[in-house]
């Protein structure tokens, strides 16, 4: 299984277009917040994309009915994708290390920083793509990959 996952576009819609359309063949994708109208944008023109897409609130998106979390099982994996700022990442990732501790979760994605961010600690990915519409890491634009296998996982940020 393949999963692109994307955050904070912050009205670069063209940052969406560009790397799901690129990446079409992937099974999932995953927008982690701070961009829901260009997300919505996007699923309008490419309706065939809605059943492959998760997205959930940013503290940007201004009155978005989303969840602030999801958590996504895949294969034998549990995913908590959240935007962050209802952890307070930007103050450390303990809260939302404990969080996916209690609900199980293996993986970890999240934004909000707009640093990328790609580690794994204690048998737990964990995976924030950077910004697609504004990094603060005086790197590009970026999005992340996650490929799952009989295997093993393999998570990869990239630039836009």
């Amino acid at each position: 299984m393949r999963i692109v996952v994307i955050s904070d576009t912050h009205g670069k819609k063209s940052a969406i277009d560009s790397v799901f359309l690129r990446n079409s063949d992937a099974d999932l994708f995953i927008h982690l917040g701070d961009g829901e109208r260009d997300i919505d944008a996007f699923l309008l023109e490419n309706p065939s994309f809605t059943s492959k897409v998760v997205h959930v609130a940013g503290n940007c998106d201004f009155g978005s009915l989303s969840n602030d979390f999801e958590i996504i099982p895949v294969e034998n994996h549990k995913i908590l994708a959240t935007h962050g700022h209802i952890y307070n990442v930007k103050y450390g990732l303990q809260m939302l290390k404990e969080a996916a501790a209690r609900l199980n979760c293996d993986i970890i994605l999240y934004g909000h920083t707009h640093i990328r961010d790609n580690t794994y600690e204690d048998g737990v990915y964990i995976l924030n793509p950077g910004s697609a519409g504004n990094p603060h890491d005086f790197k590009a634009p970026s999005f992340a990959t996650i490929t799952i296998t009989a295997k093993g996982i393999l998570t990869n940020i990239a630039d836009i």
